[in-house]
């Protein structure tokens, strides 16, 4: 799989829960953040294609757990890609202990036509970068 984006989050106190270790919630936002970054890099101008991107499926592996503070980097990674849908894998490490992977994860993203609400092929501005070598 290509990397094709990469960014640091940091974790607050108020991201753990009652028993200290960082709420599960909080790694979807993560994967989040990374993903809506990874969006903005490609404006709807680049093409004039205003389809925009939903999630219709994601999932999280839970592989140790995180404490706050601390920043962990999220590398999102190209999966499938099909007419209108892209997965996105996720990898997260914190960047004080990068050799130890703690999450994995995916998102199925849909690009959906404004006009109509379906579908739509993904934009050409993102199939760019996906298909570069």
């Amino acid at each position: 799989m290509k990397e094709i984006y990469s960014t640091t989050v940091p974790l607050r106190w108020g991201d753990m829960d009652q028993i200290g270790h960082v709420n599960n919630t909080v790694y979807f936002r993560c994967f989040e953040q990374a993903r809506v970054e990874w969006i903005a890099l490609f404006p709807e101008h680049i093409d004039n294609n205003p389809a925009y991107v939903v999630i219709v499926h994601t999932e999280c592996s839970f592989l140790k757990e995180l404490k706050a503070p601390g920043v962990v980097e999220i590398k999102v990674l190209a999966g499938e890609v099909g007419r209108s849908s892209l997965v996105q894998k996720y990898e997260m490490r914190r960047t004080d202990t990068p050799e130890v992977l703690v999450a994995t994860g995916s998102a199925k993203m849909v690009w959906v036509s404004p006009e109509t609400g379906r579908s739509t092929p993904i934009p050409d501005r993102f199939l760019r970068t996906l298909n570069q070598g």
